[in-house]
């Protein structure tokens, strides 16, 4: 029998509760740094749970501590800030939810990325790790952390002394929904998930009438300029071998299609998997930047600035193996997948560096297995409408709720089962 499988009995009583607390928390989505009622919801869950509460950690961030008598500390992990993305109504419970962003402008908000999943996953973990605390024994760190989607949540939990505010913990366990099948599992040891970079550009020019171009250096062209270029450092400037992702995601740039304005401003995003092809890319915008500016005859060099910035995620091999032993062992092979290296990012990673212990993160599925055609061993986002969307798509929600729930909380509790010692 499997390790976890005594933490398990209750939990389908549990799903109505954890399904109608999902559908609260998609409904109620909050941007990075903004978590607040999210927050609120996961303390007073905790609290009655009988974890000790901690709030405002690094800002918005939750830790509930739950000791159970000797044996190891398992850090479970789950992210709390949604998206500005508007919804396309699918659901009842979808979010018409607006919020002003860090530059002011108010925006749509959305769990685009499927952390209310993660959020009502691992309380439904705490719920019975809690509830079945005669079957292990140890101690239990459910940290609910802001502002992963800009990379800045988990230093901020860390730059808040969590490491000497809360107890040491020997391995940080964490998991993200991704579009695949419902109940199955995806893992991977090595190097898991991308670093990133993103950068703010700001091209100078002088403004002026649209009919009158040569009194003026054109910014939107050099903008124009830029983006193309920066497309030939993929495909010119990295090795076949090597994997680089390059993405203007954002331009702004005048209010008049006759006037042509003083500046642009582009937002650029940059993936990587190597740290000497991620400097390389970073020296190349740079280059191509200014370079372009100067070709135009720029008044002034082009700024560039961080956004945010991501590590790479890297899964401890030993500890890894560990988990995916156990979740073949619960939930058979069929259910458990290798996978590939994830271009997106994440700073989970900064729990397991920080603490200098092991760290192992996973995916889930999340949608009805015949959306893909291709199986469950390497589920592909399909393009078309009405297919299974990816991340961060406005129709990004689980196609069935409950048994994603299920597998994600199963999950959790499988992966710390591995740590936290048995007593029946």
């Amino acid at each position: 029998m499997s390790p976890a499988a005594d933490l398990f009995t209750g939990l389908a009583e549990r799903m109505p509760e954890l399904t109608a607390v999902y559908e609260d928390l998609h409904e109620h989505p909050e941007l990075s740094f903004q978590e607040e009622r999210t927050a609120a919801l996961v303390a007073r869950r905790l609290a009655a749970a009988g974890f000790d509460v901690t709030t405002r950690v690094g800002g918005t961030g939750v830790v509930g501590v739950l000791r159970n008598g000797d044996g190891a500390s398992v850090l479970l992990r789950a992210d709390m800030d949604a998206l500005p993305v508007r919804e396309i109504e699918r659901v009842p419970y979808r979010s018409d939810a607006t919020a002003v962003n860090p530059d002011g402008d108010t925006v749509p908000v959305m769990h685009a990325c499927g952390h209310d999943t993660h959020v009502t996953a691992l309380l439904g973990a705490a719920a019975q790790l809690a509830a079945r605390r005669e079957h292990w024994s140890g101690t239990v760190l459910a940290v609910f952390q802001p502002a992963e989607e800009i990379g800045a949540g988990a230093r901020a939990m860390l730059d808040d002394g969590f490491l000497d505010r809360f107890p040491r913990y020997d391995v940080a366990l964490g998991q993200h929904i991704t579009s695949a099948p419902s109940e199955h599992l995806y893992a991977l040891p090595g190097v898991f998930m991308a670093a990133a970079d993103s950068l703010r550009v700001t091209v100078f020019g002088r403004g002026g009438h649209g009919s009158m171009p040569q009194a003026t250096v054109d910014p939107i062209v050099i903008a124009a300029s830029i983006v193309l270029r920066l497309q030939t450092i993929v495909s010119r400037e990295i090795a076949a071998t090597d994997v680089a992702v390059v993405t203007v995601g954002a331009i702004k740039a005048g209010a008049k299609e006759n006037v042509i304005p003083a500046e642009a401003e582009l937002k650029l995003n940059i993936r990587t998997f190597d740290p000497a092809v991620r400097e390389r890319v970073l020296a190349a915008v740079e280059r191509i930047v200014k370079a372009e500016a100067a070709a135009a005859g720029a008044p002034k060099e082009p700024e560039i600035a961080p956004i945010n910035d991501f590590p790479l995620l890297v899964n401890d091999d030993e500890a890894t193996g560990k988990v995916i032993a156990a979740f073949t062992e619960t939930f058979g092979a069929d259910h458990v997948h290798d996978t590939l290296r994830k271009p997106g990012s994440e700073d989970f990673g900064c729990f397991g560096t920080a603490a200098g212990v092991p760290s192992v993160f996973w995916n889930f599925g999340g949608f009805d297995p015949a959306l893909y055609p291709d199986g469950p061993a390497r589920p592909q986002p399909a393009v078309a409408a009405g297919t299974a969307p990816g991340n961060h798509s406005p129709e990004f929600v689980p196609t069935g709720v409950e048994p994603t729930l299920r597998r994600a909380t199963e999950a959790l509790l499988t992966a710390a089962a591995v740590w936290l010692g048995r007593t029946g």
